[in-house]
């Protein structure tokens, strides 16, 4: 029997019991042994029916809170990013910044700016920012970021990298598991360019990613470098 006690702590408490959900289990399984086998308690039915459907409601907020964060924190680092290539006054400089700092703050583990060139030069200036710059023939964009396929080009390319992919990257490349290619429009008369992220994460850019926070700093990065290149 129940103690005087625990029948008068429900009593003044009803509350508590409905809100454990564990609790109310039971009680719904004793009920449905008091009824017997040959008794359908559709009682019981709908608060298991009603309880599933309050756990799948709570897992979704957990990963719209989730995915929220995630997208506060992403904003962050690519406000940060901006806010960093903004500061050098010298290209030199800039290109060191794009490769170290703000590399850093994408959380990739290296970027490479990729300029087409009609004319093959050597310069000094450019060995010294070879692991940032990489000058290459018309054309090499287009053709980097079709990777041998005949589909449109997009400005934002989110993909995994294969064994023997990664030459771009350098001596990096063979660590380097995915990669986010921006397209850069350069201004007219001028050839395309391309900023390319890459991560030794193989799920760090996948192609079901957003791209909107890299198209916005692809943007920012087409301006600075016209006026860079004025």
């Amino acid at each position: 029997m129940m103690s005087d006690e625990v029948r008068e702590r429900i009593l003044a408490a009803p509350d508590v019991i409905l809100e454990d959900p564990a609790v109310m289990r039971a009680l719904v399984a004793a009920n449905e042994r008091v009824l017997g086998s040959n008794i359908v308690d559709l009682r019981g039915i709908a608060m298991e029916r009603l309880e599933a459907r309050l756990d799948r409601l709570e897992e979704t907020h957990r990963s719209v809170i989730a995915a929220a964060y995630d997208n506060i924190a992403s904003t962050n680092q690519v406000h940060r990013a901006i806010l960093r290539l903004l500061d050098p006054p010298e290209f030199e400089d800039f290109l060191a910044c794009l490769g170290a700092e703000v590399a850093d703050i994408l959380r990739v583990d290296t970027a490479r700016l990729v300029l087409e060139s009609a004319v093959a030069e050597e310069d000094a200036a450019l060995q010294r920012v070879a692991g940032v710059l990489y000058v290459a023939e018309d054309g090499c964009v287009a053709d980097y970021l079709a990777r041998g396929r005949d589909a449109a080009i997009r400005s934002v390319t989110l993909r995994p990298v294969g064994e023997g992919q990664g030459q771009l990257y350098g001596n990096a490349g063979a660590f380097i598991g995915s990669e986010a290619c921006i397209r850069l429009d350069l201004g007219g008369g001028r050839l395309p360019g391309m900023i390319a992220l890459g991560s030794g994460d193989p799920q760090r850019f996948l192609p079901n990613h957003g791209t909107d926070l890299l198209a916005f700093f692809g943007g920012v990065l087409e301006r600075a470098l016209r006026r860079w290149l004025a």
